[in-house]
């Protein structure tokens, strides 16, 4: 698959490495923007406060698949239902929220772990098995919360929960799959 990221940081450099290790191509791209039209999908690991600029710096965004990973640090655009919604404006495509609730300081260790450690995802449909085989290519098992609707529930899961536990693995599973 030809992924492109958009942010080169902890989490959009973390998830390129594991993903060309999978096999993936992947091409990223940070502050002075660059062309997505090859991607089959993009990922957006920003800042919340520079995700339109962000965006606005990248051509060949429309209509692709995009799957959003920023939290709301510093803030939020509240003229956005969530943080995905906002990337969905700029794209015009099926966005997916994901990442943002695994520490991309912890990538490197996920190998160790007993089992897979969980990735809470919520998706359009028409990204939602791109959204899935890329999560089980960084290492993680997929969790869906439902679609798209569900992103702002993950941001605030990412800034209320997952902030003040620390460094952690987490694995969420039907009872017997532990």
């Amino acid at each position: 698959m030809n992924v492109t990221t958009i942010g080169r940081g902890t989490i959009g450099g973390g998830l390129a490495a594991l993903w060309q290790q999978a096999g993936h191509d992947v091409s990223t791209l940070g502050r002075d923007g660059g062309d997505a039209t090859s991607a089959d999908v993009v990922l957006v690991a920003v800042p919340s406060g520079a995700i339109s600029d962000a965006l606005a710096n990248v051509t060949g965004l429309q209509g692709k698949p995009a799957i959003d990973a920023t939290n709301a640090f510093p803030g939020r655009n509240e003229q956005y239902e969530s943080l995905a919604a906002e990337v969905k404006a700029h794209t015009n495509g099926p966005v997916a929220k994901a990442f943002n609730a695994n520490l991309g300081s912890l990538y490197d260790r996920i190998g160790e772990q007993r089992v897979r450690p969980s990735c809470l995802y919520a998706a359009d449909d028409g990204v939602r098995a791109i959204t899935e085989q890329l999560i089980r290519d960084a290492g993680y098992e997929p969790v869906r919360v439902g679609g798209i609707d569900r992103a702002r529930a993950l941001e605030d899961f990412a800034t209320g929960v997952l902030t003040k536990i620390g460094q952690v693995f987490y694995r969420f599973a039907p009872p017997g799959e532990l």
